[in-house]
């Protein structure tokens, strides 16, 4: 069940290389996005809608929040989730990343970055095996929408040292 949202800021974003949790590698790239509860309510109920679609259809009943890729950002403990959903999606093969004009973004064009608004496209799928029932979502590619205020420290700016003589 694909999903297409525009204008979600990005967070988190492993787009360009695989994710690392710790020192391990999970050999997988993934994004979580963030959606204002105003702004993308369509959007939102439409998700919504299909997660409960395939829980009722696929895995036959209600499962737990934290087994869902959709969640409610002021449960995340992140200031900038607050007032927001989330959904973090992921996928084993490299994803689509393409600016405005559909042209390849690559890492070196520090384009695509934490803080940024993108369009985004994923695909839902129920999981149901030997590791649990899940609602999970496959990261399919982004496009970068706009630039946004980057998440976390910006580094420092050279003017915080002061100039000094040779020895």
């Amino acid at each position: 069940m694909k999903i297409k949202a525009q204008n979600v800021r990005l967070s988190f974003p492993s787009l360009f290389k695989t994710a690392k949790f710790g020192e391990q590698d999970t050999g997988k790239y993934e994004a979580t996005f963030i959606f204002d509860k105003a702004e993308h309510a369509d959007v939102l109920a439409d998700i919504q809608a299909k997660i409960d679609g395939l829980m009722k259809s696929e895995l036959k009943g209600k499962i737990a929040a934290d087994k869902i890729c959709l969640k409610d950002g002021d449960l995340e403990g992140r200031p900038e989730y607050e007032g927001k959903m989330t959904l973090k999606a992921s996928t084993k093969k490299r994803p689509l990343v393409i600016d405005r004009d559909k042209s390849a973004v690559t890492e070196e064009d520090n384009k695509i970055y934490a803080g940024c608004f993108v369009n985004m496209i994923c695909s839902l799928w129920p999981q149901n095996n030997q590791f649990g029932k899940r609602i999970n979502a496959q990261l399919d590619g982004i496009q970068f929408h706009s630039d946004g205020e980057p998440f976390g420290s910006g580094g420092i700016d050279a003017d915080e040292f002061d100039e000094f003589d040779e020895f």
